[in-house]
């Protein structure tokens, strides 16, 4: 009785960080039930995940653009113009694979980076500045595809980047044997994270949760991973999109977490002056955040193009408007300084679920965005809410 109602009391003060988890769950759920199953078939997993891919990168570049109180508008556009690039060097300059990635990836840095001297250095408000780049990019883009419109993209490894699956090795009872290696490994890197943490807090006399609580969370963690690997192992195993959705995810959690550089850039988010006069150099920051916004747009772009094994007039419609609602229904806040990047994922996996379910329902485009606004109208609501609370 003891361990449920710590439980609950977990739940509310810390309902900012657990909203969005349950809320994906009703959504699951409630799908599943409405389509009798169809909507948690292996099949339509993996293709959820795989579409919420691209937004998903995008979402975890926004989520720290926000922590630091900025916005950035330019970077749906600016991944459709660096993956029409992509496809140009691929198929008319004959360039590889393995040299087109990279060079992408930097050009989108230096997007980036000019986006945060504007900001920081010149002090144009981010979102004027960014808008700018939102035409600028949205004009070179038809600029580049104007002549052929489509570009089609022919290199079997750029388009496996996309629409390709890890290898499998070989199967046990119909399972993709590898990916059921790949969920393994995710259980244990997870499970000895957050015992290290527990560790650290202990350590510095931080105040930690029961053990029965812990353990009661590793084990619904590590059983909710293990259920997806297991759908998705029941299919083609996990693809390379996801594969580097986990990366990024990885990566940045790594570096906001456990790094010098992401407590100076929520700090920075929480107080700029305070930052300042603490010693932290505030344009820095945002130089460093705009230029990883940049290079997780190309990112993105060279995720959609691939998905697409196609450049077109179109790449990059509204996916900044989709990284900003995911980033915000993933917990970041409106006033800056509080946001988590697996929040991110989260927040982009509970977007794309409501237009995969919705689709599977056959509700229509209209509903779909006044529901899907609706939604990201709640979770900034929310964010209010609990900030007046506390």
């Amino acid at each position: 009785m003891n361990t449920i109602n710590e439980a609950k009391n977990l739940i509310k003060d810390n309902i900012r960080d657990y909203g969005m988890y349950i809320a994906l769950v009703v959504i699951i759920l409630t799908f599943t039930i409405m389509t009798n199953g169809l909507f948690m078939s292996s099949r339509n997993i993996s293709n959820l995940l795989d579409s919420a891919g691209y937004i998903a990168v995008l979402a975890v570049g926004m989520t720290l653009v926000i922590v630091i109180r900025h916005i950035d508008l330019s970077v749906g556009y600016a991944a459709g113009f660096l993956g029409a690039i992509a496809a140009i060097l691929l198929t008319q300059a004959g360039v590889s694979v393995f040299i087109t990635i990279p060079v992408i990836l930097l050009l989108g840095i230096v997007v980036g980076l000019f986006n945060g001297v504007l900001v920081a250095s010149i002090g144009i408000p981010s979102f004027v500045a960014t808008l700018a780049g939102m035409l600028i990019f949205r004009g070179a883009l038809l600029q580049v595809t104007e002549k052929t419109g489509t570009i089609i993209i022919q290199d079997e490894k750029f388009n496996a980047i996309g629409n390709g699956y890890i290898p499998a090795l070989f199967q046990i009872n119909g399972l993709h044997f590898l990916s059921l290696i790949v969920g393994l490994v995710g259980i244990v890197l997870y499970i000895y994270s957050e015992i290290s943490n527990r560790r650290n807090k202990i350590k510095y006399q931080f105040e930690v949760v029961s053990k029965n609580i812990f353990i009661l969370k590793l084990v619904f963690i590590s059983a909710i991973i293990a259920y997806i690997t297991w759908i998705l192992a029941g299919y083609n195993g996990f693809s390379w999109t996801i594969i580097i959705m986990l990366l990024v995810v990885i990566i940045y959690h790594f570096l906001s977490t456990k790094t010098v550089l992401g407590r100076h850039v929520y700090a920075v988010g929480s107080n700029p002056e305070a930052a300042h006069l603490s010693g932290i150099n505030v344009k820095k920051i945002t130089y460093i955040v705009f230029g990883s916004m940049g290079m997780l747009a190309a990112l993105s772009g060279i995720l959609f193009t691939s998905r697409l094994q196609s450049a077109t007039t179109t790449a990059g419609t509204l996916f900044e408007l989709d990284a900003i609602a995911a980033a915000y229904v993933g917990g970041v806040s409106s006033a800056g300084g509080v946001g988590k990047v697996t929040g991110a994922i989260i927040g982009a996996i509970v977007m794309a679920s409501l237009t995969n379910g919705m689709n599977l329902l056959g509700v229509g485009i209209s509903y779909q965005y006044m529901i899907r606004g609706g939604v990201l109208a709640g979770a900034v609501i929310f964010d209010v809410m609990t900030r007046k609370k506390r």
